[in-house]
């Protein structure tokens, strides 16, 4: 299957030319994602496509964000003033609207913010701070296909979140700590998306790949006590449950 299966032609080719066999069209690095990692890691480290990955990300985001009802935007925003103690803003009715509009907006711009800066931390990382030989695009071609896990999870938790009247809900690890009471190590557990945690592992697989010396179990400890270590330091300002 060629590079250009699945998505306009041109889109990956943004990257370097690089010797080696041709680069499974997007569908079918999609499916790898999920279902064999190490053979996609493979196949980006040698050619490392990045871009069509990323716009079919952001496209998910933008799908199940505009898929929440107007309706469950206003539910949380009344939720979020009653928990400040505040009173209903005036055009409150249209608060719902654009809070939506929002998210639409700022998820998609934020897609691209997160991979690209994602991809330079992971690069500072593992090529300046531990040594590995990796490039910055190779890191971002691996993080941006698995990052596709959590999106399409999103969508697929679109229902849940309608009834349960959060656009925000996730599977994390809290769900499993839920006899904990209400405080900064619920938080914390609350913080550490199950999806996310999938998708460093993928992040992990490449990073083995692209550096042979690196194991994949030494970087998925890396990867995975880095997001440990982002949610302790956010969980203060995430608000009750």
């Amino acid at each position: 299957m060629s590079d250009s299966d699945g998505y306009p032609s041109g889109l990956d080719n943004a990257v370097e030319e690089e010797a080696g066999p041709p680069t499974p069209g997007l569908a079918t690095r999609v499916l790898d994602v999920f279902f064999n990692p190490g053979k996609l890691a493979e196949a980006l480290a040698a050619k490392p496509v990045w871009a069509g990955a990323l716009l079919v990300g952001a496209l998910l985001i933008v799908v199940q964000t505009s898929l929440i009802p107007v309706e469950v935007w206003e539910a949380m925003f009344r939720e979020a003033a009653l928990q400040r103690s505040q009173p209903m803003p005036e055009g409150f009715a249209m608060g719902g609207t654009f809070m939506r509009l929002s998210a639409v907006v700022g998820g998609a711009i934020g897609w691209f913010v997160f991979a690209f800066l994602m991809a330079g931390i992971t690069t500072l990382v593992f090529a300046f701070i531990l040594g590995d030989e990796g490039r910055y695009r190779q890191y971002l071609s691996v993080l941006a296909h698995a990052w596709l896990i959590p999106a399409l999870v999103g969508l697929a938790m679109v229902p849940l979140r309608i009834s349960e009247s959060n656009p925000q809900l996730t599977l994390n690890l809290g769900s499993f700590f839920f006899f904990l009471p209400d405080g900064y190590l619920l938080k914390v557990f609350t913080m550490l998306d199950l999806s996310q945690l999938w998708a460093w592992l993928v992040v992990a697989q490449g990073a083995s790949v692209i550096d042979p010396r690196r194991s994949f179990t030494s970087a998925a400890i890396i990867l995975f006590g880095f997001s440990l270590a982002m949610a302790m330091i956010f969980a203060p300002f995430v608000p009750s449950m």
